[in-house]
């Protein structure tokens, strides 16, 4: 073997060897995966997405994917001849829209479950509704009615920590109901944090179109690696973050202050985010900690 071969597969044995006290640290616990944006549209990202959440589990995590699948719904509802409209982010959402969200997130789901079981994990997969997973109320935006979206009041996980204690790997589609029954539509951010929060992941994982956090998005120098739940809270109020971005940071530091250890924004157009993020020392995106917590 030509010492340039050799020196390739030192160069792996290294990323192995850099990747083992993470692996260490975080075998068994719980980490849930965001799943959506360009990366769920991308088949080769979506590949990309898949084979690292089964990496984690075949390692030792305990991954829950919570999907989205707004780009699909879109293009299912200009279909019938409807245009999507939209209040502050969220989808508005009539009795028609919230047949299709249902039925596109319910496709989308089953998609993803037979990606990660052909890699050989075994997969399971589940809207809110079962198990009574994601109890809702109305939401509104603003004061303004947009029909049935709904706001995550309460998470029984018994189905999720059943389904990891029997080694499946769960994948969430963002759909639940509330007293009455009526089903909502939830936007899968805040459906993930839920989730994260509720059954005290050790990490949550939100994959998205941007790179992270920055102070200010058009000067690519103000970017943030790493910032604690109060530094968070605290650009949250300075008012200089705006967009997507305000919500996504929102629930970040909730999810923190509800007792998640580690929130992770992360740019899903980058092939393996996750796994460079996990499992080296520099990372990719922009990671949330807790104020008495230090570096790693």
């Amino acid at each position: 073997m030509e010492k340039k071969e050799i020196d390739e597969l030192l160069k792996k044995a290294e990323v192995l060897i850099e990747a083992l006290p993470y692996i260490q640290k975080f075998n068994r616990k719980i980490i849930v995966v965001k799943y959506g944006g360009s990366a769920m549209s991308n088949p080769e990202l979506q590949r990309n997405v898949i084979k690292d959440v089964t990496l984690l589990k075949l390692v030792g995590f305990k991954p829950i994917i919570v999907h989205g699948g707004g780009k699909e719904i879109s293009k299912w509802i200009e279909k019938t001849g409807k245009k999507s409209e939209f209040v502050n982010g969220l989808r508005v959402t009539d009795a028609e829209t919230m047949e299709i969200a249902e039925m596109v997130l319910g496709k989308v789901n089953k998609s993803l479950v037979s990606m990660v079981q052909e890699l050989g994990v075994k997969a399971v997969g589940i809207s809110g509704k079962d198990g009574g997973l994601l109890k809702c109320e109305k939401k509104y935006s603003d004061g303004k009615d947009i029909g049935f979206v709904g706001n995550v009041v309460g998470v029984d996980t018994k189905i999720l920590l059943d389904l990891l204690e029997k080694d499946f790997l769960p994948i969430v589609s963002p759909i639940g109901f509330d007293d009455d029954f009526t089903t909502y539509n939830i936007n899968a951010d805040d459906a993930a944090c839920a989730i994260a929060k509720a059954v005290k992941a050790e990490k949550l994982a939100f994959l998205t179109d941007v790179e992270g956090v920055y102070k200010d998005f058009n000067d690519k120098s103000t970017f943030i690696s790493r910032m604690t739940a109060t530094e968070g809270e605290e650009l949250i109020n300075s008012g200089v973050i705006g967009g997507g971005m305000l919500p996504k940071l929102t629930n970040c530091t909730d999810a923190i202050r509800g007792g998640v250890s580690r929130v992770h924004i992360l740019d899903g157009r980058i092939a393996h985010c996750l796994l460079l993020e996990i499992f080296t020392k520099e990372g990719v995106g922009t990671c949330f900690r807790t104020d008495d917590t230090e570096e790693e």
